[in-house]
C-alpha cells in the first residue's frame, strides 16, 4: 500500500465545472488506511477531504467545501495513482459533486 502521509500534491489539471485551482495545494496525512486533508484559498474558505486507501494504493474519498460566497458543497473521488519515474506520485480522480448540478469531472495531482 502507498503511504501518502506527509505527502503534498498540487492540481495540474482540472475540469471546468470544478472549483479548484493549480494554485491548490493539498497535505494529505494517514493513518493506517484512513487519508485526510484540509484546504483552502483561491475561491474555497474551507474544505475537507477523508477517505480510505486500498492495497494497491487507490483512494476511495468523499470531501465537503465552503466557498467565498458560503455555498457549502459536497463531492466524492476516486484517486488512482500512478509512480512516476522520478519516484513521485501522480493521482488521477475521477469526481462527482453529490450536491449542486451532480456533474463529474476529472483532476491531476502532482506530489510536490
Amino acid at each position: 500500500m502507498i503511504n501518502y502521509n506527509n505527502r503534498k500534491f498540487r492540481i495540474v489539471h482540472n475540469s471546468v465545472n470544478g472549483q479548484l485551482d493549480h494554485d491548490f495545494t493539498f497535505h494529505y496525512y494517514q493513518k493506517d488506511n484512513i487519508v485526510y486533508s484540509d484546504y483552502s484559498g483561491g475561491n474555497i474558505k474551507k474544505g475537507h477531504l477523508l477517505g480510505t486507501v486500498e492495497a494497491n494504493g487507490r483512494i476511495n474519498m468523499s470531501y465537503h467545501q465552503i466557498d467565498v460566497n458560503d455555498h457549502i458543497k459536497t463531492g466524492r473521488c476516486t484517486s488512482v495513482p500512478e509512480i512516476q519515474d522520478n519516484g513521485k506520485i501522480k493521482l488521477t480522480e475521477n469526481w462527482q459533486w453529490t450536491s449542486g448540478e451532480g456533474t463529474a469531472g476529472t483532476s491531476i495531482l502532482e506530489e510536490l
